[in-house]
């Protein structure tokens, strides 16, 4: 039987960081109010010409350095991301050329802030039946092109970033369960409405969200699926050694860990320096961590995300990356 497994991690960061100092001089807001009620103490904004398919390509580049992987063993690259390069071809594509990757499939997941659980879950099917020896998953954002920077209720919320796992064909199970849902008759509490048609731009072009309905179906629908991938795997809250979920705000962080039963010093958090990412929000935590040495191999990991539609989902792994 063939099993899937991460190899090798990576991430990327803008160089140019916005503080919430320096939002206290734009908008009416304050350092003290943004850390209390999120986390946030600054978050990372693209430069102007940097695009998604480049943070992605950074982040790309550490994972299959640290899997020991070339271009010539890449054969499935996904990506995740609400903010492409452009309408198509996809990020991914894009991607695959600037890595000199020339074979095996390349294509979009679009989930929003749960994008790369999705993308993960559909790349271990991919390597788990047989269709693929080696994939490069990303998440990759550059969520600040989104957002009314004169709206405080969310401009405070997100950053850019990338972040990247190899996934390659294993005789034992890394990747153990996922469960991924979805509800679209909960579109609106967030969302971009606009879109291009006819040239023209329509509807609203920058993030609309409705925070307290957003942090309670957040809360409830992650310590529900939680439970769900830990039982389906029979593995048990005490047995989990790291959690590491979507990093929106620190209050939802702790709600969740809490009500599942995770102890806080179990929780990988990096909403502080980074904000909310989006996609790349799990996969930049995830590399953080691995660079921090807080992963052993045999390590029990919960990964979860909750986005726009609204999607959730997990995925349960057993670490055990490339020697």
């Amino acid at each position: 039987m063939i099993y899937s497994r991460i190899a090798g991690t990576g991430s990327y960061l803008p160089e140019r960081v916005v503080t919430n100092r320096e939002l206290e001089t734009r908008i009416e807001t304050s350092d003290e109010w943004i850390v209390s009620r999120t986390g946030i103490e600054a978050r990372h904004v693209a430069a102007d010409a940097e695009m998604t398919s480049d943070l992605a390509l950074h982040a790309s580049r550490e994972a299959m350095r640290a899997a020991g992987v070339g271009p010539g063993d890449i054969d499935l690259i996904v990506v995740a991301t609400t903010t492409p390069d452009m309408v198509f071809p996809s990020t991914a594509c894009l991607l695959q050329d600037k890595l000199g990757v020339r074979q095996g499939a390349a294509f979009d997941v679009q989930a929003v802030c749960t994008g790369f659980i999705y993308a993960l879950a559909v790349a271990d099917k991919f390597v788990a039946g047989g269709g693929s020896r080696c994939a490069l998953v990303v998440g990759a954002e550059v969520f600040s092109r989104l957002l009314d920077w004169n709206d405080r209720r969310t401009c405070i919320l997100f950053g850019d970033g990338a972040g990247a796992v190899v996934l390659t064909a294993a005789d034992g199970p890394g990747i153990l369960r996922s469960h991924l849902h979805a509800d679209g008759s909960l579109a609106h509490i967030l969302r971009v409405a606009g879109g291009i048609a006819h040239g023209e731009l329509r509807g609203h072009p920058f993030l609309e969200m409705r925070g307290g309905e957003v942090f309670r179906f957040a809360v409830q629908a992650l310590s529900s699926c939680a439970q769900e991938t830990l039982a389906a795997a029979g593995v048990a809250v005490e047995e989990l050694d790291w959690y590491i979920p979507h990093q929106a705000n620190i209050r939802i962080l702790n709600a969740i860990a809490e009500k599942i039963g995770v102890p806080p010093e179990r929780v990988v958090t990096t909403v502080a320096r980074h904000g909310n990412t989006s996609a790349a929000s799990v996969p930049l935590a995830l590399d953080t961590a691995v660079r921090a040495g807080k992963l052993k191999t045999g390590d029990r990991v919960l990964l979860q995300g909750v986005g726009g539609g609204m999607t959730w989902g997990s995925v349960l792994l057993r670490w055990s990356p490339a020697r």
